[in-house]
């Protein structure tokens, strides 16, 4: 009787936050990989497209905020998944809420870091067990987790956004030693300026930020701060440059801790410089006061 060999057992990821940019590029060129895409989204236009994009990609609802759609999301996959296993979770699903702190609150701060920080933290420890069977099954998973370059250097007005990244960088190197014993690779991606739907965001929150007394106090900078922005959104590499960085932390053989992309590069020499002088040449080159 000839030998038949049995067939391969198909490898699914997990992507966050994939209605736009990074999500939705690395949706894309994942499922152009041959991996199955499980692409979580928010609404039901966003679920359309994509499907509509390319074939092996299922949208799903998932609010990485509600422990109920992460529940819901984890027997899905659970299910869907079959006879192949879960060999990779991107960690992308993420908010900016720019202004200053003093006007805008705590609650306010508290949301990004639920969405940037704790949703990632919830999400994959519901999925850890499935990431474990695929590297018990020689699937060899891995978990991407998609921070900025404001993980590494704060700008002025996006402290909180630039602080959930700071503690999303420590999250990412204490569970990459703890999963050391399943093998399962964390890598931390910081893209530099990047051309995405989030810069229109921004520059809406800056508006809703311009209440009376944020005017009052910092009409100056918050002014600066949407030229900035305005700068920014024209500058800055394509999410598919930083989708590209991604699927090699996934699927190489030997995936790198972290993953600079764009002008992030160059970006993280002002984390060598001494506070006083980054914090000096920043507030130059973004032409804030003081």
């Amino acid at each position: 009787m000839p030998f038949v060999a049995a067939p391969a057992r198909r490898s699914f990821v997990l992507i966050t936050g994939a209605s736009t940019g990074i999500g939705y590029a690395t949706a894309l060129r994942l499922a152009g990989r041959g991996i199955g895409v499980f692409a979580g989204v928010r609404s039901g236009a966003a679920a359309a497209t994509l499907e509509s994009a390319a074939s092996g990609i299922t949208p799903l609802r998932l609010d990485v905020t509600s422990a109920t759609d992460i529940a819901t999301a984890l027997e899905f996959v659970g299910q869907r998944i079959g006879n192949g296993f879960l060999s990779g979770l991107v960690n992308n699903a993420a908010m900016v809420n720019p202004g200053p702190f003093e006007t805008l609150g705590v609650d306010s701060v508290r949301r990004v870091f639920e969405v940037n920080l704790f949703g990632a933290i919830a999400l994959t420890n519901a999925f850890l067990p499935l990431l474990r069977a695929a590297a018990q099954a020689g699937g060899h998973p891995r978990i991407a987790n998609v921070s900025s370059i404001g993980g590494r250097i704060a700008f002025a007005f996006t402290g909180g956004y630039d602080a959930s990244k700071f503690a999303l960088t420590a999250w990412s190197q204490s569970l990459r030693m703890e999963l050391r014993p399943w093998q399962i690779p964390v890598a931390l991606i910081e893209p530099g300026t990047t051309r995405t739907a989030i810069w229109p965001k921004v520059a809406a929150a800056l508006d809703r930020a311009d209440d009376a007394e944020a005017q009052r106090l910092y009409p100056e900078a918050l002014a600066a701060q949407r030229r900035a922005v305005a700068q920014l959104s024209r500058m800055g590499s394509t999410a598919d440059r930083v989708a590209c960085a991604i699927e090699h932390a996934l699927c190489s053989r030997w995936p790198r801790s972290r993953y600079l992309t764009g002008n992030a590069r160059v970006l993280r020499a002002l984390a060598w410089l001494p506070d006083r002088w980054r914090e000096a040449l920043l507030v130059r080159v973004l032409r804030l006061p003081g």
